[in-house]
């Protein structure tokens, strides 16, 4: 019988910002460490993603010890500091959440707003700033950072076989921004799964992950298409919605690595319930 393993791990500094693979990362209260910590907002506060701004696809995010790294076409590198320097709260929205987060600097708004053709601000979730998970999906000490969500979004590599079969093309994993990419299981495996541990770390799976616009646009353009949204209103579709990969929440501290062998506790009915009519 193959293992399931942890093929990949993937972190996205910065909201909606190209991701990074990484063959190790520690886990800490709102996931993998410095996952979406930083966040574009615009002159209402609100956060800013590819959705509105496809060309945020371009903008590449790098981390070393001490620093966070930015680059896009057409722009010097954008070199900033892993902790901001300055103490101005700008209380800024993720969807329904307000989140006092802490400007980042002049110099890294002037950088985004020329390169987005916009008026933006950078911004930094500092650990201070508690974001609690929704609770009909988690516990009260759950709590995320400033993804969509939830702090993991776990795919396996054979879903996205079996969805590139279907439409016939090769999109690449990082399309659909998971943080955890699992290899050794079948195509949608993890439609049914709930509870599972990966290394020391034990996950819960409480809800799969309705998809926006986000998994058309090529990551090497900018520019969008119409799949894999077409075939998943197809094949994946429930109650006006679609769905791939799975939301996961995070029972433990500590360190993932590529490789780290997963168990899988508990099982349940397929989410979304796709043998059901929506």
């Amino acid at each position: 019988m193959t293992s399931i393993v942890l093929s990949d791990i993937y972190i996205y500094p910065v909201k909606s910002l190209t991701g990074i693979s990484v063959l190790r990362c520690p886990v800490v209260e709102t996931g993998l460490k410095y996952d979406r910590k930083w966040m574009l907002v615009d002159s209402e506060r609100q956060f800013l993603s590819q959705r509105r701004l496809p060309k945020m696809a371009l903008i590449k995010t790098a981390l070393t010890e001490k620093a966070l790294i930015l680059s896009a076409p057409g722009m010097d590198d954008m070199t900033l500091p892993l902790e901001p320097t300055t103490s101005e709260i700008v209380p800024s929205t993720v969807w329904h959440d307000q989140v006092d987060t802490i400007a980042v600097s002049a110099e890294a708004d002037e950088w985004f707003s020329q390169f987005l053709s916009m008026d933006c601000r950078l911004v930094f979730q500092p650990d201070s700033a508690i974001r609690p998970v929704n609770p009909d999906f988690a516990q009260p000490e759950d709590q995320t950072a400033l993804s969509d969500g939830f702090p993991f979004l776990l795919i396996s590599e054979n879903s996205l076989v079996a969805l590139n079969q279907a439409m016939q093309l090769e999109l690449a994993m990082i399309r659909f921004r998971p943080n955890l990419v699992v290899s050794g299981c079948e195509g949608y495996a993890e439609d049914f799964w709930r509870d599972i541990t990966i290394g020391n770390i034990g996950f819960r799976l409480p809800k799969p992950c309705s998809r926006c616009a986000v998994p058309t646009i090529n990551p090497e353009t900018g520019e969008s298409g119409k799949e894999p949204l077409t075939t998943l209103n197809r094949l994946r579709k429930w109650q006006n919605k679609v769905y791939f990969g799975q939301n996961a929440l995070h029972n433990d501290l500590g360190v993932l690595s590529v490789g780290d062998s997963i168990q899988i506790n508990l099982t349940g009915s397929q989410q979304p319930p796709l043998s059901l009519p929506a």
